[in-house]
This record gives structure tokens, sequence and C-alpha cells, in this order.
């Protein structure tokens, strides 16, 4: 190729222009390596591809000013300095969009995998929460009947009296969110007063500790369904891309509770397909089972068959499940219905036939329960209550035959109350001819019955009568022992060994409240080791469970159970012993272990939050600490000790529990322990 020859140097002179030298060829915006000829752009598009913070887009001006850049050229670099940060600020405002639309994708798509309403909503208030990053997030859901709008979900929240809320339309800042269908925001609500505030939301919000609310309306239609919130226990102010990320998520929740309630209707509308289907398929076979059924439950009792005989024949003939049950082990309120007008009745997808109501002078013996037919034929229907019939004749029957069964077992059971010398030896061999086992765990009861009964000898002395009968038969049924004793009746039951007193006086409450249809209060003793060996434990036990009963009654819960431990305080003054370190450890030891292991004050501050009057705020006043901790305090407390220690009930036993625990560890201290 041929080459260019150096053009001759033009000698100065009329018309002689001196011609510029060349320069390299570069595209534009490429920097070249002279930086007095780079593009002024240059610089800050490596800083764009690179992600660079804000204040990096400075150093390029401030090389041009030391390396003595002309005017012109520091004026080029600053324009390209400010529109470079344009671009950059568009970026990221296109970034965080970006990020904000695939969180609203992945909400969407986990609402629309839920079914269940109460899951709906849980998962609303936290996806809420996470997407603008607050302390809390809650939703209200309006009461048309009411008129006002209540909390229905909480995330985040310690607050007993927050989560209780109910707000008029038009008060405070979710009530006017509700009202107006727009969303409200203010950086500090107790001192905002654009919004109608009222003694009760403000203090569930102070009492919560909020400060920055936020809430956007949920809406169906034109119609607004609730209030969606999120907001923090410090000022804060939400952007306008906050609000309306909030706003977008609302519009999603909205349409997931939407689907919720429809798939609930929709379920509710199959089953009672399902179920006429089923009539209609068992139309053709009913006259044949009821005959089936005449001709068995005929022949079971000819041969003399039993209850569990009657229940299977019954069973296969139906083509479902049929169990005999003792009055306590039925549905209270179904049983009470078969009782009273003498007919199976229906309990969800059962159905209950009371037992020895009509041949027995009013009393239940107990119940034919028969599953797995919602959609029970009359004829079935009348099946069922002949079976019940023909085991109430079969329970009678046995009744009679063990009456003398029940008088030895009572008079065995005096024996241990009246006489504490007798010889083990003898109770042992009496207890083995009736089948109870003297020597193992025992617990002992004191049943009354406390029902609404004519003030008249006769119904007293029936009723009586009648809860001793109920008591024997129970007795004999758990191989224990029963007799009636200062106008009630007294029961010595085994104990096994997953069993305790109180369950087992609750337990037997409702037998026999349900087999005299009358409230019968029981009390227990704690348990007596081996009956035999100490007679004399039997009465102090006895004592035990009358006053049990007697406080039952004082606190106006006739017809219920329990022992010394479920009195909680009050057990301390009923029972034998005083185990008030048993009580502390019951009620706070969860709390206790956990300082122990991981060194927490968890204890310390359950006592300045009941001291401020249950009050997170000033609760952090107290303990010096930020409001937060005290939540964070207070949520593990509530993992500690279950969801409703806040209940007034349980409150009152925490702080007792409180106070003991606080003397005990004083009296410790002072003896050096």
């Amino acid at each position: 190729m041929p080459t260019e020859q150096p053009m001759p140097e033009p000698g100065p002179g009329p018309g002689n222009i001196p011609r510029p030298v060349p320069v390299p060829y570069a595209p534009e915006g490429t920097p070249t390596g002279d930086p007095a000829h780079d593009p002024a752009e240059a610089p800050f598009l490596g800083l764009l591809a690179t992600g660079a913070a804000a204040e990096e887009y400075e150093r390029p001006v401030l090389r041009a000013r030391a390396g003595g850049a002309s005017a012109g050229r520091l004026a080029a670099v600053e324009r390209a300095k400010l529109l470079a940060l344009r671009v950059r600020a568009e970026l990221e405002d296109r970034r965080r969009r970006e990020a904000e639309l695939s969180a609203l994708y992945a909400t969407a798509h986990d609402l629309a995998g839920l079914r269940d309403l109460d899951a709906v909503l849980r998962a609303i208030v936290r996806r809420a929460r996470s997407l603008l990053g607050t302390e809390v997030a809650y939703l209200t859901l309006n009461d048309p009947s009411a008129g006002d709008t209540y909390m229905r979900v909480t995330d985040g929240s310690v607050s007993a009296r927050f989560q209780q809320l109910r707000l008029g339309m038009g008060e405070g800042l979710g009530g006017l969110v509700a009202q107006t269908a727009r969303p409200y925001v203010t950086d500090s609500y107790l001192h905002d007063e654009r919004f109608r505030h009222t003694r009760t939301i403000d203090s569930g919000v102070q009492d919560e500790g909020l400060v920055a609310i936020l809430g956007v309306p949920l809406m169906l239609g034109s119609g607004v369904i609730g209030v969606l919130f999120a907001a923090d226990r410090r000022e804060r102010v939400f952007e306008h891309g906050q609000i309306a990320l909030l706003a977008a998520h609302a519009a999603h929740a909205a349409v997931a509770l939407d689907t919720a309630n429809l798939l609930a209707e929709t379920r509710k509308t199959l089953t009672e397909l399902e179920a006429a289907n089923e009539i209609i398929r068992d139309r053709s076979a009913v006259i044949e089972r009821a005959s089936d059924v005449h001709d068995r439950l005929t022949e079971l009792v000819l041969r003399g068959g039993g209850v569990q005989d009657v229940a299977g024949a019954v069973a296969e003939v139906l083509h479902g499940e049929v169990e005999f049950t003792e009055p306590g082990g039925a549905p209270a309120e179904a049983l009470d219905r078969s009782r009273a007008d003498g007919h199976a009745v229906r309990d969800g997808a059962d159905w209950v036939a009371a037992v020895g109501a009509v041949g027995a002078g009013g009393e239940v013996l107990g119940a034919l329960v028969l599953r797995g037919h919602p959609a029970l034929d009359p004829v079935d229907q009348r099946t069922l209550e002949r079976a019940a019939m023909v085991t109430s004749l079969l329970l009678l029957a046995r009744r009679t035959a063990g009456e003398a069964e029940q008088r030895v077992r009572g008079e065995l059971l005096d024996d241990l109350l009246n006489a504490a010398d007798r010889d083990p030896r003898l109770l042992r061999e009496r207890a083995v001819r009736v089948g109870a086992d003297l020597d193992a765990p025992h617990v002992v009861l004191a049943a009354r019955t406390d029902g609404p009964r004519p003030d008249d000898a006769h119904s007293h002395g029936t009723d009586r009568r009648r809860l001793r009968s109920a008591a024997s038969h129970l007795a004999a049924t758990r191989r224990g022992l029963a007799a009636e004793r200062d106008g009630g009746a007294v029961l010595l039951l085994p104990l096994g060994p997953d069993d305790d007193p109180a369950h087992t006086a609750r337990e037997t409450a409702a037998r026999l409240g349900a087999a005299l249809h009358l409230p019968v209060t029981v009390g227990a003793s704690a348990p007596v080791p081996a009956p035999a060996a100490r007679p004399a434990a039997v009465a102090d036990a006895y004592a035990e469970a009358r006053r049990c009963r007697e406080a039952l009654g004082a606190l106006g819960r006739a017809g219920q159970g329990a022992a010394a431990a479920d009195f909680g305080f009050l057990g301390l003054l009923l029972a034998d012993t005083r185990d008030v370190d048993g009580f502390v450890h019951r009620t706070l030891g969860a709390v206790t272990d956990y300082d122990a292991r991981r060194g927490t004050e968890l204890l310390r501050t359950l006592g300045a939050y009941f001291a401020s009057g249950m009050s997170p705020a000033r609760t952090k006043d107290a303990l010096h600490v930020h409001v937060n901790t005290v939540a964070q305090r207070l949520d593990r407390v509530s993992r500690l000790l279950g969801p409703d220690w806040q209940t007034p009930a349980r409150a009152l036993e925490v702080q007792l529990a409180l106070r003991l625990h606080q003397l005990s560890s004083a009296v410790a201290g002072d003896t050096g322990a």
C-alpha cells in the first residue's frame, strides 16, 4: 500500500493558515486517554455502569478543577454530572419499582394459594408488615350491623387492649379511612388533629406505643369491607410510593378475602348436595333394613345378649359405626334433647339416642351414638330409637343384679372413712371380692346435686337416691367404691399413670350430671397412694374433697368439678398441704427457668409491666429501655405462659405468684440461702 508522505511545513507569511494537529478518532463518549479532550460524560458513564454511590459523582468535577480545566470544560463536566445523577436516580427508582412489583406478584401468588379465611387474613397482615418494614401491622373489618369497624388480626402487637379495639365510623385514623374509602397517614398519631380522637382509641394506641400509622381501605367493588394498617413505634414519614404499595397490596387482599368467602360457601353447598344424594341412595333399602334390625334385636333379647351386641347389630344393619357411651361421653346438648322428646336427634354428622330416659324414672344411663350418617332416614331413625330402648332394658336388668354388689362396695368405703384402725389385710380381702385394688393410688371425690329442684323433702330425697345410684354405677365401671354421705355421695376411684385428680373430678361431674339431668358439683382430693395401708388418709382426703366442693359452690361454679390445684392461690388454703413453691412453679416456672438458662430479665419485666398498669409505654420508662425491647420481652412471655396470660383471671394468678416469688427470694436472701 502506498504510504502517506509527510507534508512540508508551511512557512509564515500572508495567506498561510496553520493546519491543526490530527487527533485520533474515537466514537462519541469513548475516553481517548487524554482528559482534556475526553467527552465530559465519559467518567460518569463508568460510574453509572458500576452502580457507584452518589458522592462518587463529584470526583470527576474535582479532578477537572485540579487539572486546570477551562471554564467551558468545567461547565460541561458539571452538566454531565447533573445529567448522570438524574439517570442514576431514574435507574434507582425503576429498580425500586421492580422490587415492589415483584413483592406484589409474590404476595398475590401466595394469597391465591390460601383457602382458609383466617389463614388469608393472617397472611395479608404479615405480608403488609414485611412489605413496608414496619414494627406492627393490623387489619380491621367493618361490622354493618353495628355500624363500626373492629380489630380482626394483628402482627407484632403486644397490647391486649389494642387487640380488642372497635372504632366508630369517622373515629380515629381507621374510622376515617373506613368512612371515606381513602388512604390516610400520620407521622405522629396522638398529636395529629386531623382525626376525631376518642379516649378509647387513643388509650389503645398509646398502650401499644404506636406513633406513625398508615391506613388504606380494603375495597370490594365500590364498598369498603375493612382497613389495612402499617405502623411504627417511632415517628416516620411514609412516602407516596409506600402508600401506593400498601394500597396495591390491599387490592390483592380484598380479592383474596372475597375468594375465600366464596370457597367457604361453595364447600357448604357441596356438603348439602352430598347429603341429599345420600338420602336418595339409601331410600330403596330402608324398609329392608328396618325388618332386618327388628329380627336381630328380638333374637338378641331371647338369647341374653349384651349392650355391645345390640350396638353391633344396629351398626351392621345401618352400615355405620354405632357406639354405646356413658352419659358424660355423649354430647350434652344432644343428649338433653333426646331425653326430653324420647327420639334420636342429630348432632353434626352423628345421631344420638338417649338410653334409659323412659324406663329408668327419668335417669339417663347412657346413649347410642350412630356415626357416619349425617342424613338418617326416618325409618332408620326409629330403628336407632328401638335399639336404645332395648339397651335400656338390658342395663336396668344388669343394674338390679348389681345392687347387692354396690351395697358391699358402699360398706367397704364406709369402713375406710369411719374406722382408721381397720386391719389392712381384711380390707384388701374385701376389696378383691368386688374387684378393687386398694394398694394402687386412688382419689377421693365428694359429689352433691345443685339443681333448681322444688324445696321439699320428697324431691330432695329422690335426688339423693338417684345420685347414690349413679355414683355406685360409675364406681363399679371404674373398679372403685361409692357410698352416700353427708347429703351427697363419696367415691374412691383408682388413678391411672396419666390421670390427675382435677381431670377425674371434671369427668365425674359431667357423667353424674348427664345421668341425673341435674348439675352435680364434685370436689377431688390429692392422690391417696395406698388406701389399704393407711385407712386414715382416706378420711383426710374426703375432708379436702369436701372443701373443694364447697369452694366451687361459693365461687358460683355449681355443676363443675375441681381439685385444689384448679383454684390457684386459693388451692393453697383448700389442700391439706401448703405447697407455695409448687404454686409459684406452676404459674411462673417457664419464665424463671428461661431467665436462669438465658440470663434474661423476663421476670423483672413482668413485675414492671404489672406495676405500670400493663402499659408497655410506661414499662419502658420504669426499666429505662426502648419500647421495642419491652414488646419483644412480652412477646417471649406470651410464648412461655400462653396467649391468655393477660386475661383478668390469669393476670391475677401471675401477680400473686410474682409476689410470693419476691417474698420467698427475700426470705432466702435474709437467711443466706
